[in-house]
């Protein structure tokens, strides 16, 4: 059986961190940026705390014995491949991040409370 829900908070998270640490990088090591990252830096950075905080928020209910620290190790994982190997891949995140935040909020809402 596959979590999504988990497969969600760790793109939310990796992704998250991935937009709100680029600008950073991006200028200490000159690599490109996107006209919203130049002309709106504060834009990237909100969007990307709110996936960072809701994912994070997702894997402190879910708990350490539920995979809440392994959605905490995946998602800064993929945050350093997706910003450090990929570089402008991280231009994608500004559209990657919300949708899985989404997504794992809807797919939360909807879970029986037990």
């Amino acid at each position: 059986m596959i979590d999504n829900l988990f497969l969600l908070a760790v793109a939310a998270l990796g992704w998250g961190l991935s937009l709100v640490t680029y600008r950073l990088f991006a200028l200490r090591h000159r690599w490109p940026m996107g006209a919203l990252q130049i002309d709106f830096p504060a834009v990237p950075v909100l969007i990307g705390l709110v996936a960072v905080f809701i994912s994070l928020f997702f894997a402190l209910m879910r708990g350490a014995t539920d995979g809440g620290w392994i959605i905490l190790l995946f998602g800064i994982l993929l945050a350093v491949f997706w910003t450090g190997f990929l570089r402008v891949g991280s231009q994608i995140s500004l559209f990657l991040a919300p949708v899985a935040t989404v997504l794992l909020v809807a797919g939360w809402i909807s879970l029986p409370l037990t």
